[in-house]
């Protein structure tokens, strides 16, 4: 069983990404799903959050509001991070119930972690290994003023995530997502050819 982390800027097309590896076999862990899972009304992460920040951020069916959360997370580094130490643990138990239920079912599974922002610990202790999606902060732009964003608006957006030279330090593959989909598929594609190979070698 190979654990393939998958991460990258906004807007920098993983989505895109994910979408192939699955198409050629992969099973998928969305950690953005698990998050929204774990902060559920009444779950153990739902309670740590609405300690911390307040029932200002219910909705009327006391679900969490995740508009006015992340606005109260932006450009707050330590509120941030306080979030994430409510939150991480949760998704990780969630992640690590899906792993094994996976592999009890199949012992060669490839999966896909899509993980919004991948840190060394996770990098060591959660994927085998790491696939970064690059695009260019041009086209990144452009993306996100095709879901109605202004320039000012994603300049903003683009600026409050970890750089992409960040995340590629962590990287095992990289894959540059500005050409044509049939480009990201073939990159897509040959990374998932070189991992099959690699395991039936081991």
């Amino acid at each position: 069983m190979v654990i393939i982390g998958v991460t990258g800027g906004i807007a920098s097309g993983k989505s895109t990404v994910t979408k192939f590896f699955i198409d050629l076999g992969a099973y998928l862990i969305d950690w953005d799903v698990l998050g929204h899972e774990v902060m559920l009304p009444q779950k153990r992460a739902w309670k740590g959050v609405v300690d911390y920040f307040g029932t200002e951020i219910l909705n009327e069916d006391l679900s969490i509001n995740r508009q006015i959360l992340g606005q109260l997370v932006f450009n707050k580094p330590e509120k941030l991070q306080r979030l994430n130490q409510i939150v991480h643990p949760e998704i990780f138990k969630e992640d690590k119930r899906l792993v094994e239920k996976i592999r009890s079912e199949d012992p060669n599974a490839i999966i896909i972690k899509d993980v919004p922002l991948l840190t060394a610990e996770i990098k060591q202790t959660l994927v085998d290994k790491a696939v970064v999606v690059y695009a260019t902060e041009e086209n990144q732009i452009r993306r996100l003023k095709d879901r109605g964003f202004t320039v000012e608006e994603a300049r903003r957006r683009i600026g409050a995530h970890v750089s992409i030279d960040e995340k590629m330090k962590f990287a095992d593959f990289v894959i540059y997502n500005d050409g044509s989909i049939e480009e990201t598929r073939r990159q897509v594609e040959k990374i998932y050819d070189q991992i099959l190979l690699e395991e039936r070698h081991v």
